[in-house]
């Protein structure tokens, strides 16, 4: 009797145990719900894996994509990072920008209304000083060229050749030219031309007009800007010096058309992917008042060519879209002396192909280039989209 009486209390014990650790159990569930609902790192967790990594825009119209306007579709889409995330602001991956429309890039036809607010970075083409007058004696009128300041860059090597070529209009087979000052974007020319035996009458009747180009040994010199005075707006009766700021050249020879280009710079992957999404109004190099554009894409460190790619050839289309990405191994260290040299081509089936217009797209281009390339390299990871005015 004395045993059973043991047993029975041995058996409550572990009766009022078991009941002590399930309640221990219960509170202990019951607090972690608890903390679970205030901290929600669950439900974020679940939340980013059936999130994608950039949100799709419902209307072209959306608060960023409105502003930048950009497309990318990749044929070749660099990959990004094995377990990389996506930046804070919303950005996701090169691979995911070039296969998604995205409300930060809005895919837009040629011609279409919401392009009016878009176009090239209005590019300074720099000054020009110099000196017209006119002397009643000898009736010679004395045009002095002076110097140019702040001309845009037309070489690769982000520097220019300049020399002016001065006319009389409406003559333009007599001209003279300065001579050319050898890397130079603030050129000073110093020199002193002279129109001998003209009548002030018809001095009067005349327009001055200087053109500022970029000498090139190998090719077509490039056309920078010009300036033209009617001289029966001027008192030539003592010389005065003028400064001027350039225009882009009239006859043409300044208007090839533009092409909308998005770079992307990783970090990480080191590359750089430059996207060719459209261009409009390029120069009709066939005889038929049409081109068959295709682009041509250099990566170049220093003055070597290091890789080349090149788009599709679209037939018979002056406002053509591209889409088309490419990326560039490009190591952190190489970037100041990395240039990408993008060139527009008409393909021709029986000659040569023609140049329609280039673009240089470094740190030390010109301003609407550089501005591009500064942006790039402050958005890593990101799409950065701007229209180029295409170049000799």
């Amino acid at each position: 009797m004395y045993l059973n009486r043991e047993e029975d209390n041995s058996k409550g014990s572990v009766s009022l145990s078991v009941f002590l650790v399930s309640l221990a159990l219960m509170v202990c569930a019951v607090w972690l719900v608890a903390l679970c609902g205030v901290c929600g790192w669950c439900q974020r967790k679940l939340g980013k894996r059936n999130k994608p990594g950039v949100e799709t825009a419902d209307t072209p119209d959306s608060a960023r994509g409105r502003g930048e306007k950009k497309a990318i579709k990749g044929n070749k889409p660099a990959n990004s990072p094995k377990g990389q995330p996506p930046d804070a602001d919303g950005h996701s991956s090169v691979t995911d920008l070039a296969n998604s429309l995205t409300g930060d890039m809005v895919m837009l036809s040629p011609g279409s209304e919401d392009d009016d607010g878009e176009g090239p970075v209005s590019e300074k083409l720099g000054r020009i000083q110099f000196s017209i007058g006119y002397s009643f004696q000898n009736t010679t009128l004395t045009v002095k060229v002076l110097r140019g300041q702040e001309l845009p860059a037309k070489d690769f090597s982000g520097t220019s050749d300049p020399f002016v070529k001065i006319y009389l209009l409406p003559d333009k087979k007599h001209k003279l030219e300065t001579k050319v000052k050898r890397k130079n974007l603030n050129p000073h020319w110093n020199e002193t031309f002279l129109f001998e035996g003209f009548p002030y009458e018809k001095v009067r009747e005349r327009t001055l007009y200087l053109q500022v180009l970029d000498y090139d040994r190998f090719s077509r010199n490039d056309p920078i800007g010009e300036v033209s005075i009617p001289l029966n707006k001027v008192e030539l009766g003592q010389l005065k010096t003028f400064w001027k700021e350039l225009k882009p050249c009239s006859d043409g020879s300044g208007r090839r058309g533009d092409l909308l280009v998005s770079l992307c710079y990783n970090p990480t992957a080191n590359t750089i992917t430059v996207n060719i999404i459209k261009a409009r109004h390029l120069k009709a190099m066939d005889i038929g008042g049409t081109s068959d554009p295709y682009v041509k894409v250099w990566l170049m460190h220093k003055d070597k060519r290091v890789e080349k790619k090149k788009t599709v050839v679209m037939k018979r289309c002056l406002n053509p879209v591209f889409n088309e990405s490419f990326p560039f191994d490009v190591p952190a260290h190489v970037l100041r002396e990395t240039t990408i040299i993008i060139t527009v081509m008409d393909k021709d089936r029986l000659s040569r192909n023609d140049v329609i217009g280039k673009i240089y797209l470094s740190w030390k281009s010109g301003p609407a280039e550089v501005k591009h390339w500064k942006d790039m390299l402050a958005r890593p990871r990101t799409n950065v989209a701007q229209w180029h005015s295409l170049k000799a």
